[in-house]
């Protein structure tokens, strides 16, 4: 076979070859959730898948709602745990070391107005409140971090408590031989006390009780988030059981009504197991530690009245204000009895309407009205050059203002100790209505968990 010229022709097994076909092309790739997405559509199409998803939804819901409650009860339990064990007895504790303190410096002077042979009586109260106060910086030390305001506070009292006795003990050195460098001495511990170690110990009292107040705020915080999961848990549990009579004509459910009824009884135990521990919690604050801290101030107030009353006597004018026209001591004691007065009309307004309370706040009322007026005798005493009649009228046993103080002081301590009884009260039961609820929570919702599916699963099994 001939072929024309300059024609080339393909090779046969070219030509025999069929042609290739377009590549089809490749889906796109799903992700889970759009695959999870389309399944859920597909399932809720039909009424066992619908009711698989509720009760997955509804067993989703009694789980978060016993988990979020336990948790946020359990957070409300530790800061009431922290105000009965750790931020009360750490503010009491700081409490009673400014009072060892100024009771320390009062009993210091008292008995170094005695003369040369101090009253054995007053030299063991002063090593007993040293002691005291000595033992609670300790223990407060063990307990605080050293970097917090509270931890230098504590170093501050440690490192001045020494030097205070070390100028006590110097003063009583010069006394007993009659060298008036004595009474320099005890001023200069006076000073120093004063100055540096009642300040300390106070801003150390105040951080401690700020602590308290906030421990106490974060207990008495309402778990709104528990509250607003109860309420969607329970009304997703009543719509599943309407939905269920509407397409059954059945009234119950005995899964679903399980689940409904722990549900309920964790919500209402939240509800007012919080309330109860909030009311407690705020009694012991308003009833207990305003009051404590009122009458604590009160007592140190007095405490100080007495050592700046015994020291206007030690210093016999020897130390003015710095305007230089009147005596620094009695000036003092002026301004600390003002305060103690006005101190002890909080505590009576705090204390209304509770006769084991008002009662020693009344006898202390009346104690520093007898205080004054015997001091005021006093005064005009020494004004007349009768030293020593003074004295008697300041330190003597019998109508002295010694003796008024001491009343003073024995009516505070019975206010005190009624008051830190009525906050012990309070705050326990506080903590212990909030106690077991996080377990009970997580208990119940498990329940409540189980007994939804198995409600649910109760009527997938009609489809079966």
């Amino acid at each position: 076979m001939t072929y024309p010229p300059n024609v080339r022709t393909a090779p046969d097994h070219a030509r025999a070859q069929p042609p290739v076909p377009a590549t089809a092309p490749v889906p796109p790739r799903r992700g889970a959730w759009s695959v999870t997405s389309e399944r859920l559509r597909a399932a809720a199409t039909t009424e066992p898948g619908r009711l698989r998803i509720i009760g997955a939804v509804l067993a989703l819901l009694v789980v978060a709602f016993g988990a979020v409650t336990a948790f946020e009860i359990a957070d409300r339990a530790a800061a009431a745990d922290d105000v009965v064990n750790r931020s009360q007895p750490l503010s009491a504790d700081a409490a009673d070391i400014y009072r060892s303190l100024a009771d320390a410096d009062t009993a210091a002077a008292g008995g170094f107005l005695a003369g040369a042979q101090e009253p054995r009586a007053v030299h063991d109260q002063y090593d007993r409140d040293i002691k005291e106060a000595s033992r609670l910086l300790v223990k407060a030390a063990a307990n605080t971090d050293a970097s917090t305001k509270s931890g230098h506070e504590i170093t501050t009292l440690n490192e001045e408590l020494p030097r205070y006795t070390g100028l006590i003990e110097r003063a009583r050195a010069n006394n007993r031989q009659g060298l008036p460098l004595g009474g320099a001495y005890l001023r200069y511990a006076n000073q120093r006390m004063t100055n540096i170690l009642l300040p300390a110990a106070e801003r150390l009292y105040t951080a401690e009780t700020d602590r308290l107040s906030q421990d106490s705020d974060a207990a008495r915080v309402w778990p709104f988030f528990s509250l607003g999961l109860g309420v969607v848990t329970l009304a997703g549990l009543l719509w599943a059981q309407r939905r269920n009579y509407r397409r059954t004509n059945r009234v119950f459910n005995h899964g679903l009504l399980v689940a409904t009824a722990a549900s309920t009884v964790v919500l209402l135990w939240l509800a007012v197991g919080h309330t109860v521990a909030r009311s407690e919690l705020r009694s012991a604050d308003v009833h207990g530690q305003q009051s404590l801290d009122v009458l604590n101030h009160a007592r140190i107030d007095s405490l100080k009245a007495r050592a700046n009353e015994n020291l206007t006597l030690v210093a016999r004018g020897a130390v003015l204000t710095p305007d230089g026209r009147n005596d620094k001591y009695e000036t003092d004691y002026n301004t600390g009895i003002k305060a103690l007065g006005e101190e002890l009309g909080r505590a009576r307004k705090l204390a209304a309407g509770d006769p084991r309370g008002s009662s020693p706040v009344a006898k202390a009322i009346d104690g520093v009205s007898e205080w004054q007026g015997r001091h005021r005798t006093a005064r005009t005493t020494d004004d007349g050059g009768d030293y020593e009649g003074a004295l008697k009228q300041i330190i003597g046993p019998k109508d002295s203002t010694g003796e008024s103080f001491d009343r003073v002081d024995e009516a505070l301590k019975q206010a005190l100790a009624h008051e830190q009884g009525e906050f012990s009260r309070a705050a326990e039961n506080g903590r212990g209505a909030l106690g077991g609820l996080p377990a009970g929570a997580a208990a119940l919702a498990a329940l409540g968990a189980l007994a939804a599916i198995l409600g649910v699963n109760r009527r997938l099994s009609e489809y079966r």
